[in-house]
Parts: C-alpha cells; sequence; structure tokens
C-alpha cells in the first residue's frame, strides 16, 4: 500500500511539473512596470521630438486636405500644390521653433506665485515667434514658388501679421499645455509622495505633525523619503514638487500647509512658490527692488523675495 501512495505521489508531482512548465511557456513574466521611466530615459529624447514632429505633420496634413477641399468648392483657381506649400511651411518653421517656447517656458515658468508676472513675458514671447513664424514661411514659400515659375505674394503685411498671430498665439498657448500636461506625466512616474498617515492603532514612530519622512509611491512601490534630503519645494498647480537627487516628487498639497509640517530649523520659505533647506544654500545673489537669486548645490537656482530676506538671514546666521 505505501508502494502505491509513493508511485501516485510521484506521477501527481511529474504532472504539476508538466503543468507548471506548460504555464510557464504560454505565459512570459511581465515586465516590472517599475522600470519603465529608467528604459524609457535614454529614448526619452527621441521620442519627445518625435512627438512634435508628428505632431505638426498631422496638423499640416489634414489642414492641406481641408484648404485643398474649399479651394475646389469655392473655385478659388489655386493649383494643387500651392495648399500643401503654404499649410507645409507654416508648421515645418512652427516645429522649429518649439525648442525656444520650451526653453523660454523653462526661464519664466508659469505656476502659481509667478504666473502674473511671467504672463506678460509669455504675451511678448508669442509675438516674437509669431514674426519670425511669418518671416521664414514666406520666405520658403517665396523660394518654392519660384521654382515653379511663380511669385507669392503674402499680400499686406501689418492686416497679415495680425491674423497669423491670432492662430500663432494659439499654437504658442498649446505647446505650454501638452508640455505642462507631458512634464506632470514624467513626475507622476518618478513617484508620488504624501504624509504619513498616524497609525490606527499605537502610538506613531515618529511626529505626524512635523514629519522626519514622507512617503512616495511610484508605480506600485512605496519607499519613504527622509525630509532632511529634500533640497528644495516648489508649488505647481495643486502640488508641491520636493527635489531631492534631481528627481521631483508632486505632493498634494498647498505651500502653506506643507510650511507648517517642515522643520523651521531647517526649511526657510524664500518665495511664493518656493521653500529651501538652508543646508543646500551656497550663495545668495542681492538683486536689484531687495530681491535675491539663491544659488543651491545641485546648480538649480531659486528666487527670494524680499519679504522673506529677513528670515533667510536670521536662519543662514
Amino acid at each position: 500500500m505505501a508502494g502505491t501512495n509513493f508511485a501516485a505521489f510521484e506521477t501527481a508531482e511529474r504532472t504539476i511539473r508538466r503543468m507548471q512548465e506548460s504555464t510557464s511557456q504560454s505565459y512570459p513574466p511581465a515586465r516590472d512596470p517599475r522600470d519603465f521611466l529608467t528604459r524609457y530615459q535614454p529614448w526619452r529624447p527621441f521620442v519627445e521630438i518625435g512627438f512634435w514632429v508628428f505632431f505638426f505633420s498631422l496638423h499640416a496634413t489634414f489642414n492641406t486636405i481641408t484648404v485643398m477641399i474649399d479651394v475646389d468648392r469655392l473655385k478659388l483657381g489655386f493649383a494643387a500644390w500651392e495648399p500643401a506649400v503654404w499649410e507645409w511651411t507654416s508648421n515645418l518653421t512652427f516645429v522649429c521653433l518649439v525648442p525656444a517656447i520650451i526653453a523660454f517656458e523653462r526661464r519664466f515658468p508659469l505656476y502659481i506665485g509667478v504666473m502674473r508676472k511671467h504672463l506678460p513675458w509669455h504675451v511678448l514671447a508669442s509675438i516674437v515667434v509669431s514674426v519670425v513664424h511669418v518671416v521664414v514661411m514666406v520666405a520658403l514659400r517665396k523660394a518654392i514658388y519660384a521654382t515653379q515659375g511663380a511669385s507669392y505674394d503674402f499680400g499686406n503685411w501689418p492686416k497679415e501679421l495680425v491674423y497669423e498671430y491670432l492662430k500663432d498665439g494659439r499654437g504658442y498657448a498649446l505647446v505650454l499645455v501638452i508640455v505642462s500636461l507631458y512634464r506632470l506625466f514624467i513626475l507622476r512616474l518618478q513617484g508620488e509622495a504624501r504624509l504619513l498617515d498616524a497609525p490606527d492603532d499605537g502610538p506613531a514612530v515618529e511626529p505626524v505633525e512635523r514629519p522626519e519622512r514622507f512617503l512616495v509611491k511610484k508605480l506600485g512601490k512605496e519607499f519613504l523619503l527622509p525630509a532632511q534630503e529634500i533640497e528644495w519645494l516648489q508649488a505647481w498647480g495643486n502640488y508641491v514638487n520636493l527635489r531631492v537627487r534631481g528627481h521631483d516628487y508632486p505632493l498634494r498639497s498647498t505651500m502653506a500647509a506643507i510650511e507648517e509640517r517642515l522643520d523651521p530649523q531647517r526649511f526657510v520659505r524664500v518665495h511664493r512658490s518656493f521653500i529651501v533647506n538652508v543646508a543646500e544654500i551656497v550663495e545668495i545673489e542681492p538683486l536689484e527692488a531687495g530681491d535675491a537669486r539663491i544659488k543651491l548645490k545641485d546648480g538649480a537656482t531659486v528666487p527670494c523675495s524680499r519679504r522673506y530676506r529677513d528670515g533667510l538671514r536670521q536662519l543662514a546666521a
């Protein structure tokens, strides 16, 4: 009887092993989603450039088809190639200006606290972008028309510049919106932070009112972030970004609320939208009107408003 049981056990074990091997062959192990951002970083420049090229190419294609239909319907008498030249020269020129728009937005970001100050600069920048767009676009059209033995007339320049700016201004704003959404998506991939909750039973291991660590959730993985490692904090809409070793971890909070939870001997408010770790400050450069510019160890520069300079001096002393 014992031998029979042993043989039956071996048979069952072999059956289970075959089932496991069959399952592993049919369903390969899934990739760990936590590695996505790491794998994506080397490809990130190509994806970003490819997105804008694809976006404006698609826009040029749809507009070309629409204009061709209008030309044919209204019997305007333009050659079939002319609408394609109009739309592609316009979109090709604008996509080349996108890097300049993004770089300008980094220099003058539009987050809460500095939007009122920086918005006029973006209005001016949108006008400059539109003028450059029109000048280059018209030059390309004239060159292409010349190859076809024809001439291109842009028309009344003041009137046409206003018309083009109405379109280019929307394009400028759309680029900023897309960049902001993409940046928020990347921040979410890097990890979203939150304050530690009080335990259901027993005392907390650290003060809940002034936490020593934050809980960061990154694509299903959770880890603790020591508060003292935060280099600086920046308000961003409904979030506060915690900058740690080159990474931003968004925390759903207001600057006023998070300021109350930080150690006042280590962190100091220097601007409506910035809090810095005093230990990370390398240099304070005075500016006109009583403001200042703070240089940090990671190479970042943070503005310091006149109203917060006294508190910074006292803590840094």
